[in-house]
């Protein structure tokens, strides 16, 4: 197995994937000439050519709207936007075609749209949001969030290959600072199947995208000072998620906090602590914890910014808060 970056993961598993089927193509602002704007298509439309690899019009509704009706024709389009945050521009068609289209006509649309998402970067509020919440209440959508770098091979074969659209976020903040053993040879990973990042019986930090490292590292801090371990489990994917997984952990541990770089009031860590109080309350020694950002726009500012993400030591306080409880 090679080690890859993050986003080398991410260009290797989609080249894989055009060669492999020749319904997959991408479109998108700058994919083409350019190689996307953090250049996973680099190279692409040289070995593609430019009817697969399109460069689009500046309007992620002709996008997604463009990928819908190629999807709808039986091929099978792979969108980027420039930035997570763009794809409001696109809403109505991803939420009220593409997501019902399967419900009214029976006919699958088999689009990916990726999306560059969070922060770190000092980016501001229209280049660092993580709005996965905003669209896991909406059904026909499934939602991705690879953390690794063979999770973001795997993933994004899965949501080639699915019938239905598939929003698959890919945390901006990995692209190359994290490294990883990937396979050469394509695979996929299952949606809706967590993934255990750290292992431990004291309590369970359950998280995903970026904040899988964040917690990782507060809980090697919370060993080191304290001797308890915490479990850090690895979402994966959020629309599917893994129910019965994070119940497992909760039962065992009997301490749970969960964590998400996405606003708080209606993240959607709301949902899995509001299934938690609902299914396993008896099981519980504490009460569920969350861990977010606050309800505000992301600041430029870096020390701002900083402010705004959840940090190593704000997990760790409220581990040790959980754990001492």
């Amino acid at each position: 197995m090679a080690e890859l970056t993050y986003i080398q993961a991410i260009s290797e598993g989609l080249r894989q994937e055009m060669r492999r089927d020749q319904r997959v193509f991408v479109l998108g602002e700058d994919v083409g000439v350019y190689g996307g704007a953090f250049k996973v298509t680099l190279g692409f439309q040289e070995e593609f050519g430019p009817w697969r690899v399109i460069d689009t019009p500046l309007s992620e509704t002709a996008i997604v709207g463009g990928a819908t009706g190629a999807a709808l024709m039986g091929l099978r389009p792979v969108a980027e936007m420039q930035f997570a945050d763009f794809i409001s521009c696109a809403w109505d068609h991803l939420v009220t075609v593409a997501a019902k289209q399967f419900f009214r006509g029976r006919t699958p649309i088999p689009i990916v749209v990726r999306l560059p998402s969070g922060g770190g970067f000092s980016g501001g509020p229209f280049h660092s949001q993580n709005p996965e919440s905003s669209f896991a209440h909406i059904p026909g959508l499934k939602i991705v969030c690879p953390a690794t770098p063979e999770d973001a091979k795997g993933l994004l074969a899965s949501s080639i290959e699915d019938p239905n659209p598939v929003l698959y976020f890919e945390h901006k903040h990995l692209y190359r600072r994290i490294k990883g053993e990937v396979p050469e040879d394509r695979y996929t990973v299952p949606f809706g199947q967590a993934r255990v990042h750290r292992e431990g019986d004291d309590a369970v930090v359950v998280t995903w995208g970026a904040m899988v490292y964040t917690a990782a590292e507060a809980a090697d801090q919370i060993a080191g000072d304290e001797g308890f371990e915490v479990e850090v489990l690895d979402l994966r994917t959020i629309v599917p998620w893994d129910k019965e997984r994070v119940l497992e952990s909760v039962r065992r541990t009997s301490k749970v906090l969960v964590l998400h770089e996405d606003t708080r009031t209606g993240g959607f860590g709301a949902e899995i602590a509001a299934t938690i109080a609902e299914e396993a309350f008896e099981d519980l020694d504490a009460p569920v914890m969350r861990v977010a950002a606050p309800d505000t726009p992301v600041p430029f500012s870096p020390p701002l910014e900083k402010a705004f993400i959840p940090q190593v030591e704000d997990v760790a306080k409220a581990l040790r808060e959980l754990t001492a409880y």
